[in-house]
């Protein structure tokens, strides 16, 4: 869903409106683990099972489901070689590539403080 904004009526985008396409990707992409899929993937194309290997955790439902999303939504690739035994890789599409680099920079900061994180849960848990 998209709000009219003056006499030209001009559309914008918002993400807090339930029937607005960015609203939709946005929850896509912060899904559980999509947007650690999303991380593995700026590295460069991988295989299925090797993002599963690579996002710790993930079931093969909960990936497919990532992954069909992810691809719905115009962030990733899917390329099936047509070869026995199968071979399909995922890569991120330019957006993919751009929304990944911004997950990095939060994961970064994320990473940078789990010594306050860790305070803080161990505060919480005492009170």
């Amino acid at each position: 869903m998209t709000e009219e904004t003056g006499p030209d009526q001009e559309l914008i985008a918002n993400v807090f409106a339930r029937g607005c396409s960015s609203r939709a990707a946005f929850e896509t992409v912060t899904g559980r683990w999509a947007s650690l899929v999303l991380l593995a993937l700026a590295d460069g194309p991988h295989r299925f099972g090797e993002l599963r290997r690579r996002v710790e955790g993930v079931s093969e439902k909960m990936l497919s489901q990532a992954l069909h999303g992810l691809e719905r939504e115009g962030l990733l690739v899917r390329t099936d070689h047509g070869t026995l035994p199968p071979r399909v890789d995922y890569a991120l599409t330019e957006l993919g590539a751009d929304i990944a680099g911004r997950l990095r920079a939060l994961a970064d900061l994320l990473e940078g403080a789990v010594p306050a994180l860790d305070a803080a849960r161990a505060a919480y848990a005492r009170d």
